[in-house]
């Protein structure tokens, strides 16, 4: 080593798969698509995804976020968020007099109905996952009589079930795959009769995008990982790093957010991104890294991606009618007088 010029080793390894999932990719187009058929302006309940920049970019166009469903006027259309939402939602939305489109992703979709299921089948169900985060609210919602919720290894010494043979557990989506198995290893500790689900519950780019970070750090000095402080699995992936061997690690939504000083003695740099980040942000931290000698830039692949989920099928209707209709309904009012289908146009 001794001989090489400060530049020629300095190198970045690029992870992929990384950025954007399917079910984030469906939820924003599904956003874009709602403000193009039916105007300004479309409420949506919660973030879409949890990133800053999609979110900014999403209001100049003429989405609003709210935290709560009272907070759509009626007859308006709200949008539920990719992480989903508990049954209980819904049935405010039918209240509110709102048409409703569901960006919830698939699969999320399907460890609500293995809730059910096994609710239905009187298990007490076990649900690993980080407290107050939306996906788990959701889950958690489809039958909170049933459902426990383990907030790591730690949590599982207080966890108490009826009947210790007839238990299951579920997981959040974006967790670590390490961190989730340790959880289910001290869970089967002390309850060795517990189930687990049909098919594993972390989501396939949850799993690829670890992956490609662990190959990553063993080499990588610094990681960076571009995304939210609120989204679950960009901040899992920083974890993931310092396991494999990086040094640090470090989250940023964007470029501007490097600090000079972490490229202190480093010659090689990973970067990665979270689920729900457009690769326009990580173009600008390559471009950053490039400016400063780190022009070499190589590929780790840990795995192909082709997943693609269609669109909700309520972009398939003419939505502001349905939302007029249901004020009318109440009302007495026939036909589209309270529609403000060009509002916003």
């Amino acid at each position: 080593m001794g001989g090489m010029t400060a530049s020629s080793g300095r190198r970045v390894l690029l992870a992929a798969p990384r950025g954007y999932c399917a079910g984030v990719d469906r939820a924003v187009i599904a956003v874009e698509k709602a403000l193009e058929q039916y105007g300004a302006p479309v409420y949506v309940r919660h973030e879409i995804v949890h990133n800053k920049y999609v979110v900014q970019t999403l209001e100049k166009k003429g989405a609003i976020f709210v935290e709560r469903t009272e907070e759509v006027p009626e007859g308006n259309i709200v949008m539920f968020s990719a992480h989903g939402v508990a049954p209980v939602v819904h049935e405010e939305a039918a209240q509110g007099r709102l048409a409703t489109i569901d960006a919830t992703c698939p699969l999320v979709t399907k460890v609500h109905k293995e809730a059910v299921r096994f609710a239905n089948e009187d298990y007490d169900i076990l649900l690993i996952g980080h407290e107050g985060h939306e996906e788990v609210i959701g889950t958690s919602g489809e039958a909170p009589d049933h459902i426990t919720i383990v907030d790591g290894p730690a949590d599982v010494a207080k966890v108490e079930v009826r009947d210790p043979s007839r238990i299951v557990w579920l997981s959040q989506t974006t967790l670590s795959v390490d961190e989730t198995m340790e959880t289910v290893d001290a869970l089967k500790e002390k309850f060795p009769q517990l189930i687990s689900p049909p098919s594993d519950d972390i989501c396939y780019a949850t799993q690829n995008r670890q992956l490609a970070v662990k190959q990553m750090g063993a080499e990588a000095e610094l990681v960076i990982v571009v995304g939210s402080r609120n989204s679950s699995n960009s901040v899992r992936l920083v974890e993931v790093a310092k396991l494999a061997g990086s040094r640090e690690a470090h989250l940023v939504d964007f470029a501007a957010e490097i600090d000079e000083a972490w490229l202190e003695g480093v010659t090689t740099v990973g970067v990665t991104s979270g689920a729900s980040v457009p690769e326009v942000l990580v173009e600008e931290v390559l471009e950053w890294l490039s400016q400063r000698g780190y022009g070499d830039v190589e590929l780790v692949k840990a795995a192909e991606e082709s997943i693609t989920f269609s669109l909700p099928k309520e972009l398939r209707r003419d939505l502001r009618e349905e939302a007029a209709a249901l004020v009318a309904e109440r009302t007495g009012v026939s036909g589209a007088s309270g529609a403000s289908g060009t509002s916003g146009e």
